[in-house]
């Protein structure tokens, strides 16, 4: 299928801007020069978002004694013991882009959508710390989550993770490291995540320019978070290279037909099935890397959401 054609519109303003010179690729700039260029395009392509009751910002502990920042929504006031199931995010970002505030509508969205509270990590980002921090941040962040659940009003057991790209990856990790524990995600929902960079596919190579998501920019994230080229085949950098147990959490892959990341996030559905893991692959036609923050743009973003919002309902129901 060809490419959305409001999309492609998008998609020739940015490159419009490139030809004029007004525009870089991101893997051309340094990365605080890429986190504004971000925000900035996070602004062009976003609805806007749902007013809630409760959208409050916190600070988490990990590990090496820093605190996270974290944001909670909810369409209605937190009150401890209240019982209500919540979704723990991940933004995306190729671990050196991408914020709170840049996937703020897509949280408020979801807490609304599936009637639940989301909670929003800001895991450290790359330059400034490497392979593995944000896998242990994202480790920690569920740590925290479950020992304060109660607190939160929240219920334990209807707990679910999700991320998109980057963010996707470090919810899959999360997953496989949760199998066996006292408390499991009824759900891991991945959209377009990054599941091998350690090689190329033929995605990337048919979609490396042009889709928004460049095979350049692709390198330049992993360069950054990467201590050295070995680390891209670790499992929680690659999770595709992974073993996986029967024991993972159910999943919901989303992805973008015109994306680099789309062959890899194919081979990972594959993957966690034929381990015997429960997944549904919903694939969107049309679609570019990203698409589910463009609200401002498609139609597709908000079905999008919506889907995953009833699945979400779905398993939050079940008792």
């Amino acid at each position: 299928m060809s490419l959305n054609p409001d999309i492609a519109a998008f998609l020739q303003l940015v490159g419009n801007g490139r030809a004029s010179g007004k525009r870089v690729g991101m893997h051309e700039l340094s990365p605080e020069q890429a986190r504004e260029q971000f925000d900035q395009s996070s602004l062009l392509m976003d609805a806007g978002g749902e007013d809630l009751a409760l959208v409050d910002e916190l600070q988490l502990p990990v590990r090496d004694g820093s605190l996270l920042e974290a944001r909670v929504y909810s369409h209605q006031p937190l009150k401890a013991g209240a019982g209500r199931p919540a979704l723990l995010y991940f933004h995306g970002g190729g671990y050196v882009v991408g914020s709170l505030d840049s996937h703020d509508s897509l949280c408020r969205a979801l807490a609304s959508m599936a009637d639940c509270v989301v909670l929003s990590v800001a895991y450290r980002r790359a330059p400034e710390f490497r392979f593995p921090t944000a896998a242990n941040d994202a480790q920690d962040a569920w740590n925290w989550l479950v020992a304060n659940a109660q607190d939160l009003g929240l219920d334990s057991t209807r707990l679910a993770i999700a991320g998109d790209s980057v963010g996707g990856s470090l919810a899959t990790v999360l997953a496989a490291q949760l199998v066996g524990a006292p408390v499991q995600p009824r759900l891991q929902v991945l959209i377009y995540p990054v599941t091998d960079a350690s090689r190329s596919t033929s995605s990337i190579e048919r979609y490396a320019e042009g889709y928004l998501l460049e095979k350049a920019s692709l390198n330049w994230f992993y360069n950054h978070y990467q201590r050295e080229a070995g680390d891209r085949l670790d499992p929680r950098f690659s999770p595709l290279l992974g073993e996986v147990s029967a024991g993972v959490a159910p999943t919901l892959l989303v992805l973008a037909e015109c994306d680099p990341l789309h062959d890899e996030g194919v081979a990972y559905a594959r993957h966690l099935q034929a381990a015997g893991v429960e997944v549904e692959l919903k694939v969107y036609e049309g679609m570019t890397h990203d698409f589910m923050r463009m609200g401002a743009i498609i139609d597709e973003a908000e079905e999008a959401q919506q889907h995953i919002a009833e699945r979400l309902l779905e398993v939050f129901a079940a008792r």
